[in-house]
């Protein structure tokens, strides 16, 4: 696809939804940057994502995120990975909504699971395994409303990144035929 492509892509999602998997192999098909707000936080910070959350509590993490989510958003086009939460801050929306097209991986709670289960670095699943799928659902409860407003939904499975990728492209055409 040869887009003249002037917004960001911003993907949105719960954490385990393929953001990062997605986004990387979506910007080389779109030949644009991946940047990966995550790792941006990390870079600001000088910090894991479990340390800025250990040393700083929770309220500073998310304004901190806020503020590299209105950097990144102010930024040139690129494809940008959200942090699992920035997207249901409404200043993140609204910067979303002048400067992106928003597009929602959104996964059910076996896939959640499926891929975030074992991981140590995400920082708002620390502690015991066992209620993992009580913490996903939870934040499904509280975030997907948020997740609900971005420009296009596209779910994942439990599948080959590039079968998700390749719907999210013809998400994108479908998109842009009607604009």
């Amino acid at each position: 696809m040869e887009k003249n492509i002037n917004k960001i892509i911003l993907l949105v999602g719960l954490m385990g939804s393929g953001k990062t998997s997605v986004g990387k192999r979506l910007a080389q098909k779109l030949n644009l940057p991946f940047v990966d707000g995550d790792r941006e936080i990390e870079k600001a910070s000088g910090l894991s994502l479990i340390d800025v959350f250990k040393c700083f509590g929770l309220e500073e993490y998310r304004n901190g995120e806020m503020r590299v989510m209105k950097r990144l958003l102010s930024g040139e086009p690129c494809v940008l990975a959200s942090g699992g939460g920035s997207f249901v801050a409404q200043s993140t929306r609204e910067l979303a909504k002048e400067h992106a097209l928003t597009i929602w991986l959104k996964a059910d709670v076996e896939t959640l699971y499926h891929r975030t289960a074992g991981r140590t670095q995400r920082p708002f699943l620390q502690g015991s395994t066992a209620d993992l799928k009580g913490k996903l659902e939870n934040y499904i409860k509280e975030e997907y409303p948020y997740y609900e407003q971005a420009d296009i939904i596209v779910e994942t499975k439990q599948e080959r990144v590039e079968n998700t990728v390749n719907r999210v492209m013809k998400a994108l055409d479908r998109f842009w035929e009607k604009k």
